[in-house]
């Protein structure tokens, strides 16, 4: 088996490594446990649900950003790129 995964279908993600893959994944696991914690909270009586839906998308644009470091996708060429 190749230690290089295909990259997604989509237009400026290219091939990545096993040891990538591992550590998003491993991101992917954190990011589930943290967004768990925070959903309890808002869903808890007497807690600022407001505040915790705040601290939710935080959390979704902070492992966002972060995997983004990992895999490092690029910028695409456009059509009318060419002319």
């Amino acid at each position: 088996m190749s230690d290089q995964h295909q990259g997604l279908p989509v237009a400026g993600y290219n091939p990545q490594t096993a040891d990538k893959v591992g550590i998003v994944n491993a991101n992917k696991a954190l990011e589930e446990r943290c967004l768990r914690a925070a959903e309890a909270i808002r869903d808890t009586e007497g807690m600022d649900g407001r505040m915790a839906a705040l601290a939710i998308t935080g959390l979704q644009q902070s492992f966002m950003w972060l995997n983004r470091a990992v895999f490092q996708p690029g910028r695409i060429a456009l059509p009318e790129d060419a002319e």
